[in-house]
């Protein structure tokens, strides 16, 4: 019979055929009111969808118009239970004659970093020392309790203080370092108990706010050291950052600092002043806007923990004092460890790459050693980070081999250098940036 002849009883429907679209019209749809995007060859639409989306929806704006299937892949650990939510979004796929990769990205880089990550997975490389984590975990509180024996055995007087003090700032970065795990849920194979945890330690154990983070630090992965997309980067004219950035502000005579100090004032206030000024108000004020009632819990029961315990010795002035200083030494250490990484690298607007050449392109790695390791939470092994987000950190130094040779095979740049040289490369990068901007000022 004919296409259309009867089929007999109890025959299975055929699904229709979905619509093919070209990149050419898949690219129009990347505006706030329209978006969609491309996983392995099928098109969706994730306008609607887009504000229930677990990280935010910034971040799939940011993918707006482009294939999507490596970032996919990367923050999704459970793809079979993710897809669930993905069929009524389905709109199309591409047409057969079209690349599976959009704006000429390298299908050959492409297709070997993804056997790069079959390779991973089939090596364990995903799978989480849950003992690991407890020890991390378990040396945090440790120092939470030798914090409070030490004022209440040695007395407030100022070396006790000061030690106190430390004690907690190294508490408080361990903890960020952690609650960075599970936020990326890379512990537990459920998502769900990555969720709880991960609010009990950014909430409980540092007064944050999980969904703050998620959303923040979703962004920057997706499209890190891209300006207007990576929130990392937005540093609201204090600084100008990249080589592209400060000739812009020069050529328009925009002189909100002067920049070609930035080197200098960044002592002042960027390490003192990012988690007790700006974070700290900024996550507060995003639970309340937001009406993150949960998130807001959370982080009352730290605060209440927080003060219920030393106002007795320090008075309530006394202990917010305390809190501030303790997250003034957090400060510090959480900048520079941050942005040994990320600042010295390219900086600039979307370049459309693949998804290796992107986060090579915008992270560099920090060599291992055991001080190494802990003091960066595992962040020194950026670029396997960003490349697989999701794989526990102890398991960094064993993938690190195979993206070094797969970077080695399409002549990408896998940098590592020494602590100290890369915590002096953030002076260097601003230095230089700003020099741009004055050579653009004073000439263009």
């Amino acid at each position: 019979m004919g296409k259309g002849g009867n089929q007999g009883d109890g025959a299975p429907e055929r699904e229709a055929p979905l619509p093919t679209f070209r990149w050419e019209e898949i690219q129009q749809h990347n505006l706030r009111s329209d978006q969609w995007l491309v996983i392995d060859r099928r098109v969706y639409d994730v306008t609607r969808w887009s504000r229930r989306h677990p990280g935010g929806h910034r971040v799939l704006r940011h993918y707006a118009g482009e294939d999507a299937t490596d970032a996919f892949r990367a923050f999704h650990p459970d793809l079979s239970f993710v897809r669930k939510f993905m069929k009524p979004l389905l709109v199309g796929e591409l047409a057969p004659e079209e690349p599976s990769q959009d704006r000429g990205k390298s299908s050959q880089i492409t297709e070997d970093f993804r056997a790069l990550r079959k390779a991973a997975e089939d090596m364990n490389l995903f799978k989480s020392n849950h003992l690991f984590f407890l020890l991390l975990l378990a040396h945090i509180i440790a120092m939470e309790s030798l914090a409070w024996f030490t004022v209440f055995y040695f007395g407030n007087g100022w070396i006790p203080t000061v030690i106190t003090a430390f004690v907690l700032a190294t508490s408080q970065a361990q903890a960020g370092w952690l609650q960075h795990d599970y936020g990326h849920l890379s512990v537990y194979k459920k998502s769900m108990w990555n969720h709880i945890v991960h609010k009990f330690i950014i909430g409980h154990l540092k007064g944050a706010s999980a969904n703050w983070w998620n959303h923040r630090h979703f962004q920057h992965h997706a499209k890190p050291n891209i300006f207007h997309k990576d929130p990392d980067v937005n540093m609201l004219h204090v600084f100008v950052l990249g080589e592209r950035q400060p000739v812009e502000y020069g050529k328009k005579k925009l002189k909100y600092l002067p920049y070609n100090h930035q080197h200098e004032y960044f002592f002042l206030i960027g390490p003192p002043l990012l988690i007790p000024m700006y974070f700290q108000y900024q996550i507060i004020m995003t639970m309340i806007v937001r009406k993150d009632w949960v998130d807001l819990a959370w982080a009352f029961s730290y605060y209440a923990r927080f003060f219920l315990t030393y106002i007795p010795f320090y008075g309530v002035l006394g202990t917010i004092l305390f809190l501030n200083f303790i997250r003034f030494l957090e400060s510090h250490w959480f900048v520079w460890v941050t942005q040994m990484n990320h600042i010295v690298m390219e900086i600039d607007r979307e370049p459309y790459r693949d998804w290796l050449s992107s986060q090579l392109a915008a992270t560099c790695n920090v060599e291992q050693s055991f001080f190494n390791d802990w003091f960066s939470g595992h962040l020194n092994f950026q670029i396997e980070h960003h490349l697989f987000p999701t794989m526990p950190r102890h398991n960094f130094h064993k993938v690190a081999p195979l993206v070094r040779s797969l970077c080695a095979k399409h002549g990408i740049q896998y940098q590592e250098k020494p602590l100290l040289r890369a915590l002096q490369d953030i002076v260097w990068s601003l230095k230089k940036s700003g020099d741009l901007w004055l050579d653009a000022y004073l000439h263009k």
